[in-house]
């Protein structure tokens, strides 16, 4: 399928711990390379210096982060992943893809932690000067699959990972909510589904809805 070419697309992926994105992100980007597109993966937290340093602070299990001090830490780090990469690569007219975004600290911190909705939206609405993804991709999954996976990577769970029962359930419902809540914004995508078979779904509708280059 032909496409056009697409300028300053910026492409979010979501979803709670375990439903694919880092495949999907790996397996999308890819195929948007090969058909001759300028695209730049980033992921949240981190995607530059001063991120990723954050990253290494807020995710490890050996701090204890309080819920409030948690979404500030998120926030500071979306505010340089956004000054350092995602405005520059959008500004030269690329497809920035990301994994995670203003969505996980919704779910995450709100829905997961309990803060405040209207406060984890009004310090990302700071943080990013108003910048929104073009899409979200939600990688949807029942938990009990997303738990699986989880234990089958055989990784050491880091703070999100491993928050008490009903956490992820909770995360899961909170993106759910906000793709219901904004459709034209958002693309639900079962995640129960073959990794090829999920991006090929992915592509599909980057180049209906933006015009895309695919193939």
């Amino acid at each position: 399928m032909k496409g056009c070419v697409v300028t300053g697309l910026f492409v979010v992926f979501e979803g709670a711990d375990g439903t694919g994105k880092s495949t999907q992100v790996v397996g999308v980007s890819t195929r948007l390379r090969t058909a001759g597109n300028d695209v730049v993966v980033t992921r949240e937290p981190g995607g530059s210096i001063v991120a990723e340093k954050l990253r290494e602070l807020v995710l490890d299990p050996e701090h204890d982060i309080t819920p409030t001090t948690e979404a500030l830490i998120f926030a500071a780090a979306r505010a340089d992943h956004i000054d350092k990469t995602i405005a520059p690569a959008l500004a030269a007219g690329q497809i920035v893809i990301s994994d995670r975004f203003v969505g996980s600290s919704i779910a995450y911190q709100s829905a997961g932690r309990g803060l405040s909705r209207q406060a984890i939206v009004d310090i990302n609405a700071y943080a990013t000067g108003g910048l929104a993804p073009d899409v979200t991709v939600v990688l949807d999954l029942p938990e009990t699959m997303a738990c699986r996976r989880r234990v089958a990577r055989g990784e050491i769970a880091d703070r999100m990972e491993s928050a008490p029962d009903g956490f992820q359930d909770a995360v899961r419902a909170s993106f759910l909510d906000q793709a219901k809540a904004a459709p034209e914004r958002h693309l639900i995508v079962d995640a129960s589904q073959t990794p090829e078979a999920i991006t090929d779904e992915i592509l599909s509708h980057l180049s209906i809805k933006f015009g895309v280059t695919i193939s």
